[in-house]
């Protein structure tokens, strides 16, 4: 387990060092020559938590650099079609290995046992990993804002959206509001401080009264009990995604299914 001193730095320092080492072993050029041949149609994240009445993002995650293993040998064949089966309205991935035990196979291996939006969920810092994420068959990525300069993060929105990606862009503070522009697919508020992983659901209820309008905003991490689904639902949510809450049980799958039929048993 990792000490809380800054660990997004010490997480993108890593993967500046994984894509350099990716980029010498497959060019890009090879990247985007396969892309031409994939046959993936994208599915719309935004559209289907839009129009959901649930708009669970289940997410699937081995380990924390918090908390260390969540489910060690968590198996993607078992967990993402009970996921689906549960009602979940999106899945997000997480591909990063050294910090979260995950890898872009997991994200291949996904693709056909589903029809829901993926999101490949990682710390997305060039233009490279887009291309690898379309080509395992994402329709979404994550970018943080902490992990972006702001011209950075425009461009990569603009690449993403280039090769059929939608972005689910992350913030966690008033100060990077600035990074939302009328290009932005979706905003997350992450309750979860990535400097120090500390978590607090209040932050979503406090920057949601600052977003823009017309913006379709996802409430992440720290949200383990339907109640706070349903606040966050009348105060303009239409996307939460959850994770530990569902991998952290036996089967995360059945666990997803009784929190969904608690959250569909009461009026939002």
């Amino acid at each position: 387990m990792m000490k809380t001193n800054d660990i997004l730095s010490e997480i993108i320092e890593n993967k500046r060092f994984e894509v350099d080492f990716q980029k010498r072993s497959i060019p890009q050029e090879e990247l985007q020559d396969r892309i031409e041949a994939k046959f993936h149609d994208p599915v719309s994240m935004r559209e289907s938590l839009a129009r959901s009445t649930s708009g669970i993002i289940a997410e699937f995650k081995r380990r924390s650099p918090s908390k260390g293993w969540i489910k060690q040998d968590a198996r993607i064949e078992d967990i993402i079609p009970a996921y689906k089966k549960a009602g979940a309205s999106a899945l997000s991935i997480l591909t990063d290995e050294k910090f979260f035990g995950g890898t872009l196979m997991d994200l291949r291996t996904a693709r056909p046992l589903v029809d829901i939006p993926i999101l490949r969920k990682d710390f997305i810092i060039d233009e490279y990993q887009l291309y690898q994420a379309k080509i395992v068959g994402a329709d979404a990525v994550l970018l943080i804002a902490a992990a972006l300069e702001k011209e950075k993060c425009r461009e990569l929105t603009e690449k993403a959206h280039q090769i059929g990606l939608e972005v689910l862009l992350e913030i966690h503070s008033e100060s990077e509001l600035v990074y939302i522009t009328p290009e932005t697919d979706m905003v997350g508020i992450n309750n979860r401080n990535l400097g120090t992983f500390y978590t607090n659901v209040h932050n979503s209820f406090r920057l949601a009264e600052l977003l823009p309008q017309n913006t379709l905003p996802v409430s992440e991490s720290g949200i383990s009990d339907p109640d706070t689904v349903r606040q966050l639902r009348r105060h303009g949510f239409r996307g939460f995604l959850i994770g530990e809450a569902w991998m952290q049980t036996v089967d995360p799958g059945e666990t997803l299914s009784t929190f969904i039929h608690q959250l569909k048993s009461s009026p939002l």
